[in-house]
C-alpha cells in the first residue's frame, strides 16, 4: 500500500534523484540526462526536461522530439531527456483518453514545472507540489469522463489502497461478478486490473528502495521475488530498480 505522500531524495556522484508519490501523481526526477529502454507504462507520463528537450521513439515510427511530452498509457516506446528532467506519472483514469503523444511547447513545459515548484536547472527536491502539477496537467490534456463508481472503487483498491485484495473479493464488494468487473475496467480504463495492481506494487516498491534492499522492497510490495520486481520495472518504466539508486552513464 502506498503511503501518501511518500518522498525521498538521494545524492550520489554529482547525481540527484528524487521520488515522490501521492493520491494524484507520482514523480521521478534526475539532475542529469537519462534514457530508458522500450516499455509500456499503464499510466500517463509527462516528461518535463529542465533546459533541454524530450525524445520519444515508437517501433517503426519517426522520432518525436519536443520541449516536453505527455505520453498516453500502454504506448510501447523508448524515451529520453537531454537535460535534468521530471517525469510525472498519472493514473490512466485521471486524464481523458488520447492515442498519440502530446507535444508541449516551452511555455507549457515551464508552466508545469512551475506548478510542481521546480524551475531550478538541477531539478526538484522532494517537496514538490504534485497536486498542483496534476491540476496544471489537466488544463493541458483535459478533464476525464467520470468513471462508473464500481470501476472507480475497484481501480482505487488495486492501484493504491489494497493491491493484495483478491479481485473476486473486490467484485463482491462492488456487487459484480469478477468476469463482469474485469470487462468493465478494461472498457472504461483500457487496462486490466492485474496490470493496474502491478503498477501499484511497483510504486510501493520504489518508495521503499532507499530504506531497504531490492529483495525486501519487492517482498513488502507483494511481488513474488526480486526478479518479479525487476521484470515489472523493465516492462513498465524501461529500467531496473537498481538504476534508480546508482550512478550510471
Amino acid at each position: 500500500m502506498i503511503r501518501s505522500p511518500r518522498a525521498w531524495a538521494l545524492e550520489q556522484n554529482d547525481r540527484r534523484i528524487v521520488f515522490a508519490s501521492d493520491t494524484e501523481a507520482t514523480m521521478f526526477a534526475e539532475s542529469r540526462p537519462f534514457r530508458v529502454a522500450q516499455h509500456r507504462l499503464p499510466a500517463w507520463k509527462a516528461v518535463l526536461p529542465i533546459g533541454g528537450h524530450a525524445e520519444l521513439r515508437q517501433p517503426g515510427r519517426p522520432l518525436v522530439a519536443a520541449f516536453g511530452l505527455i505520453v498516453p498509457p500502454q504506448l510501447a516506446h523508448t524515451c529520453a531527456a537531454t537535460s535534468p528532467y521530471i517525469a510525472l506519472f498519472i493514473d490512466p483514469w485521471l486524464l481523458p483518453s488520447y492515442p498519440e503523444p502530446i507535444r508541449l511547447d516551452t511555455g507549457e513545459t515551464r508552466r508545469l514545472l512551475a506548478a510542481l515548484g521546480s524551475t531550478d536547472s538541477d531539478g526538484p527536491d522532494a517537496g514538490v507540489d504534485l497536486t498542483a502539477g496534476y491540476t496544471e496537467l489537466r488544463t493541458l490534456a483535459g478533464c476525464p469522463s467520470p468513471l462508473d463508481p464500481r470501476v472507480a472503487h475497484a481501480v482505487d483498491l488495486c492501484a493504491s489502497r489494497d493491491p493484495d485484495m483478491p479481485i473476486t473479493s473486490i467484485a463482491t464488494e462492488v456487487g459484480l461478478s469478477a468476469v463482469r468487473l474485469r470487462a468493465l475496467v478494461r472498457k472504461d480504463v483500457g487496462i486490466t486490473l492485474t496490470r493496474l495492481r502491478r503498477w501499484g506494487r511497483l510504486r510501493t516498491a520504489i518508495a521503499d528502495l532507499p530504506d531497504s534492499t531490492a529483495a525486501l522492497a519487492a517482498a513488502t510490495a507483494g511481488f513474488a521475488d526480486q526478479a518479479h520486481l525487476t521484470r515489472t520495472a523493465r516492462d513498465f518504466i524501461g529500467r531496473t530498480p537498481a538504476s534508480l539508486r546508482r550512478a550510471e552513464a
